[in-house]
């Protein structure tokens, strides 16, 4: 199980990764300034979707974003190491 800097540092990451550093932070900040129940979210997310027309679309959405003869462990390694310099600055920055 992952401690709980861990899952912040690598959080941070993944966001600037997707965003920039200053989108990531504005992001941080509007999830912290806005009351959120993650529960209640969680149960309206798929509606009255069934477990198959979700697994459906996540294989379709996963079809759609992975090349072709790569498996996902692997491109997700490949990924991981291509930008360490992103991560390296997530851990200067935490998030309280």
């Amino acid at each position: 199980m992952k401690s709980d800097t861990l899952i912040r540092i690598e959080g941070m990451g993944a966001l600037i990764d997707k965003l920039d550093i200053m989108d990531a932070e504005r992001f941080i900040m509007l999830v912290k300034r806005d009351p959120f129940d993650y529960t209640r979210w969680q149960k309206t997310l798929y509606g009255e979707m069934s477990i198959e027309a979700i697994c459906a679309e996540a294989v379709a959405r996963r079809d759609r974003t992975e090349k072709p003869g790569n498996a996902p462990s692997a491109s997700r390694k490949a990924a991981a190491s291509e930008k360490p310099q992103a991560r390296r600055k997530a851990s200067k920055h935490p998030v309280a």
